[in-house]
């Protein structure tokens, strides 16, 4: 169609050849073609002889005028044919004036493709390494242009890539079908929540290119290296895309075509920039997901994929002859399945397809282009068509899939057994009661109930005073009751009666722990086993008897009880006070209580970190797996381990049975990359860092959809309770995780975010916690600081109780965290079981995270880390940044004051811990908190505040030394008998405190009680106490009174 003016367009047609011609008057008839169209003759052709053969040579051209003022216009053009009729000239007979004419045939021809313009071949290729220098090359031709409105059904089958199938459904691969998937689960680069509503509208509403093809090939072993190697060198993997002109071949002579330029038959070339390396993860088989397509520029592809040439451009002039229409025979394809989704000039394209690959594996792509250098870039102008792919925001769907994966991946099983290896046995169970065991618990019983027997019968015939007045009676009164006693049991039959009840527990024992069934070989073996036998029976005797007191005789004595969580509390104050050998007394003590609780050996673990105590750490951490194999936090702290005592092996091995155990755990998957980092493994490690975002991705959105799920339940008035993960309250986030591809301490404050003050309903609720502190309301140091506390409330029923209580909220309340990253995630973890040496490592990825960065929590951690080492300067300087970046953040102020209160400068500590305790929202350690600012109260007099602080660290979590502090400041104020009552619980809960003894002294040297200060002043010397000036003012009390020392 040419254009000869603006307004006039000319359309040739022209007539060529005739074939299979056949005349009415003989085989060699002559003939002419004429042109109609629009009820016009557009012109006749020559009168031309068909040959032998039934061909004629017309070489006629007729033209039509096209002009939108009037005529023929493009409507006519659309909707109405053009008419070729071939007719026969018959021979002039005799006096025949005109010639005579017999219509051959017709053809009716459709203008309408001169308006759609020629068709178009949808291409995509790629290539593969395979044996020798020359790549495997993958062709996807004869890609379906659809029209939106309607997305593609799934699942649907894939197709063979081969074109001449005639068979209907042949075309379809058996048992091969493509079945999508979410967005959020590809591996590729629109795979992100935002880009939801753009791929919708562009696989649904606008046109695309359907390929639906597979593609298959068998790689030799050799290739594998080779694809291994420029995976790990190049990671982009270049596939083309473009578009080609159909040739079609007339018919009757096929194989010949006529020659055209072959760089005018490229069009729209752009190129996917397909990320390989997931395929080198180990057990990975498949890639599958979303790639932009960019504009093909030698420059740029050579700088991302190394590749010097251009599959369709360089290599492939042979696939563009060979694109006939209808046409797929190239010995180069083989099957890959892709679909394509393009509108040109501004309008959606997308490209959608799958790759499937029998068996990726590979030798390096070499250039087939010449030696020389390639040429600078060519600017983006050149290729004019390739930057509408930008404009439009072309993708390309594709799958590759593997049979086997490149790099294998270990086993669950193998990765159990290996851990098994490497932990010692689990210990035995506790055993139960029964054989030798058994006999002694049965022995026990007859012996109480004997004896309850003779109680009572002695009741009967002396009566009950008679117990109760044993000290007025003298020897031969009582000598006189046992004779009688004796004679009435005898008498009445009940001493046999006894025998005879104990006589079957006895045989017990003999059989059971003794093991003698079987009769004494003499007379002076059979007296020995009697003498061992009646000394064990007497033993045991005295036992139970000292178990069967009268429930109605009052104990002397009354302990309390400290349960698992309190010693735990007494532990991390002992830290906190640098005192680690009690600290470690308290570790002990729990493990001997509860020796199958692994959280007891996490803890003290932990410990041993701060302690740097590594190799008994190890050995903490490993018996809490014992306990557990599938615990997941016991995995990652052996690992954590490996990594410190640079036994990298295992260390692997953790924690990959960690992220195999809970695929989902994002902990496991971001300490996994660190150890790979550590290895120089980039590979692996941004598959653990993409993994671990990608897990934290979907937990964000699960926490989401709870979210909304409970407010619309509090809408109808369901009562809404927090939920509480293992560092607080859970957090939304709004913010889409991207995956792009990615010494020891001098103190004991490594505890300051590690004790969290939550209530006993938040501990319960907790998730997934590390280490579980869970409040024992039954116990009974519990239940009379409880009962205390009220009677202390109750006398001191004031206003200023009343501010106290404004002052101190008397709910907890979490600190709301920011959306984490997986970094600072692992951060907290790794700070509270006092892995410092780890931190350092994930502050900078989260440093350099693009979802993280420099926080309010980064600089935290940071003052913390520097804290540790008492390095005050560093601190405060973090500590200043964190503070100008959340003013009214509790936990700044907080280890502020621990900063200033450590340093010395306790004016300023004051004034920081008065300002967390103001805010709405609690600190991470108020305990902590309390315990310091009454600690300044005290050496500032300000007794009624300190009170009112110890009052409040009691009611959260009691212990030895709130009480202490509260005993202190009621002996200050004059309140003897409720600082007696607090000293006391202090004194219950650990009766090692020199201090407590030391005020309990005092405090009875003030009431009068001469021998309990006598006593309570002894215990303060033998325990030692180094606080000279409250040893002297006993002394001068001492002499005031003129009692309560033993050497005056």
């Amino acid at each position: 169609m040419d254009q000869t003016s603006n307004t006039v367009r000319t359309v040739h047609i022209t007539v060529t050849n005739g074939y299979d011609l056949k005349g009415f008057k003989g085989d060699t008839p002559v003939t002419f073609v004429r042109a109609e169209f629009n009820q016009a003759v557009l012109g006749d052709s020559s009168k031309i002889t068909v040959s032998p053969e039934g061909t004629a040579k017309y070489n006629f051209t007729s033209n039509i005028d096209l002009s939108p003022d009037g005529g023929i216009t493009l409507d006519d053009l659309a909707h109405k044919p053009l008419f070729l009729t071939v007719t026969e000239v018959l021979p002039k007979e005799k006096k025949q004036k005109d010639e005579k004419t017999l219509t051959l045939g017709q053809a009716v021809v459709d203008l309408l493709p001169l308006l759609e313009g020629p068709g178009q071949n949808y291409m995509v290729g790629l290539q593969v390494p395979s044996v020798g220098e020359k790549d495997y090359t993958m062709i996807f031709r004869n890609g379906i242009l659809k029209l939106g409105g309607e997305r593609e059904p799934l699942p649907r089958p894939k197709k063979w890539p081969i074109a001449n199938i005639l068979a209907p459904g042949a075309s379809n691969i058996p048992d091969a079908f493509i079945v999508g998937g979410p967005y959020e689960e590809e591996e590729g680069e629109l795979n992100h929540p935002e880009d939801r509503e753009f791929r919708n509208q562009a696989e649904c509403t606008k046109k695309r290119i359907v390929w639906d093809l597979e593609s298959r090939c068998f790689l030799h072993p050799t290739a594998v290296a080779s694809l291994q190697k420029r995976i790990a060198d190049c990671r982009l993997w270049p596939v083309e895309i473009t578009r080609v002109p159909l040739i079609v071949m007339p018919k009757g002579k096929p194989g010949k075509l006529e020659k055209t330029e072959d760089e005018n038959q490229l069009s729209f070339h752009g190129v996917a920039y397909i990320n390989m390396v997931p395929l080198l993860y180990p057990g990975v088989k498949r890639i599958r997901g979303a790639f932009h397509v960019y504009p093909y520029l030698d420059g740029t592809v050579f700088e991302k994929t190394k590749c010097l040439f251009s599959l369709f451009r360089d290599t492939g002039h042979h696939l563009v002859h060979n694109n006939k229409a209808g046409g797929l025979n190239s010995p180069l394809s083989k099957p890959l399945s892709k679909n394509l989704k393009e509108e040109r000039l501004g309008k959606e394209k997308d490209i959608e397809g799958r790759a499937r690959l029998g068996e990726l594996q590979a030798p390096s792509i070499k250039s087939q282009s010449s030696d020389t250098p390639l040429e600078s870039e060519a600017p983006l102008s050149h290729n004019l068509e390739g930057q509408q792919y930008i404009e439009a925001g072309t993708y390309i769907v594709l799958e590759i899939q593997l049979d086997k994966a490149l790099v294998p991946k270990r086993m669950p099983e193998e990765l159990a057994r290996r851990v098994k290896e490497m932990i010692p046995p689990r210990p035995p169970l506790t055993r139960r009661t029964g054989g030798a065991q058994k006999a002694v618990s049965d022995y026990h019983t007859q012996i109480k109930s004997i004896s309850r027997a003779i109680l009572n019968e002695y009741h009967r015939m002396f009566g009950k005073q008679g117990t109760k007045l044993l000290s007025d009676i003298d020897n031969e009164t009582m000598e006189e009751q046992k004779c009688q006693l004796n004679y009435e049991l005898n008498c009445s039959g009940k001493y046999f009666a006894f025998k005879e009840q104990l006589k079957h527990a006895v045989v017990k024992i003999v059989r059971e722990k003794y093991l003698k069934t079987t009769a004494f070989e003499s007379q002076e073996e059979l007296q020995t086993f009697i003498s061992e036998l009646y000394v064990f029976l007497v033993d045991q005797m005295h036992v139970a008897l000292n178990q069967a007191i009268p429930d109605d005789v009052p104990s002397t004595t009354s302990t309390i009880q400290t349960s698992s969580n309190q010693l735990r509390l007494f532990a991390f104050e002992a830290e906190v006070n640098e005192n680690f050998e009690m600290a470690a007394v308290y570790y002990e003590e729990r493990l001997v209580r509860e020796p199958q609780n692994l959280e007891n050996w996490l803890d003290y673990g932990a410990f041993c970190l701060l302690t740097e105590d590594n190799i008994k750490a190890q050995e903490c951490f490993r018996k809490a797996l014992s306990l557990n194999e599938s615990h997941i936090h016991s995995l990652l702290l052996c690992g954590v381990l490996a990594v410190l005592l640079e036994n990298y092996e295992q260390a692997e091995i953790f924690f990959e049975d960690a992220t195999c155990l809970e695929p989902t755990n994002v902990i496991a998957w971001t300490l996994l990359g660190l150890f790979y980092e550590i290895q120089n493994n980039d590979i692996r490690m941004e598959m653990a860092f993409h993994e671990a975002f990608k897990q934290l991705q979907a937990r964000t959105l699960q926490t989401k959809l709870k979210s909304s799920a409970t407010i619309e339940n509090s809408e109808e008035g369901v009562k809404v309770e927090p939920s509480f993960g293992p560092w607080g309250v859970i957090q939304e986030s709004s913010t889409a995780i991207k995956s792009d591809g990615l010494s020891g301490p001098n103190t004991a404050l490594s505890s300051l975010d590690e004790f969290l003050e939550e209530s006993p309903k938040a501990q319960s609720e907790s998730q997934e916690p590390i280490i579980t502190v869970q409040t024992q309301e039954s116990s009974l140091a519990q239940k009379s600081s409880n009962v205390l506390l009220k009677e202390l409330t109750s006398k001191k029923e004031t206003s200023k109780c009343q501010d106290s209580s404004a002052f101190f909220p008397p709910t907890h309340q979490a600190i709301p965290q920011p959306p984490v990253t997986i970094f600072m995630e692992t951060i907290r973890f790794l700070m509270k079981v006092n892995a410092v040496q780890f931190v350092h490592r994930v502050l900078a990825h989260e440093l350099l995270c693009p979802q993280g960065g420099p926080s309010c929590e980064y600089y935290l951690v940071l003052a913390q880390t520097h804290l540790l080492k008492k390095d005050f300067a560093k601190t405060e300087e973090y500590l200043q940044q964190a503070a100008q970046m959340d003013y009214l953040n509790p936990n700044v102020w907080g280890v502020k004051g621990h900063l200033y209160f450590l340093s010395g400068n306790h004016a300023e500590a004051k004034e920081c811990y008065e300002r967390t305790i103001s805010f709405v929202v609690d600190a991470s350690e108020m305990h902590f908190i309390f315990l310091r600012l009454g600690h300044i109260y005290l050496e500032e007099k300000e007794y009624e505040n300190a009170k009112r602080t110890y009052m409040q660290a009691c009611k959260r979590s009691p212990s030895c030394l709130t009480w202490l502090g509260l005993g202190i400041a009621c002996y200050r104020l004059e309140e003897l008998t409720e600082a007696e009552d607090a000293l006391s619980e202090a004194n219950a809960l650990n009766n090692c405190n020199a201090e407590v003894w030391a005020y309990l002294a005092l405090v009875c040297l003030k009431v009068g009680r001469q021998l309990e200060a006598e006593q309570a002043y002894k215990y303060t010397i033998k325990l030692k106490l180094k606080d000279q000036a409250l040893l002297e003012e006993i002394h001068s009390v001492q002499e005031m009174v003129g009692f309560g020392n033993p050497s005056f």
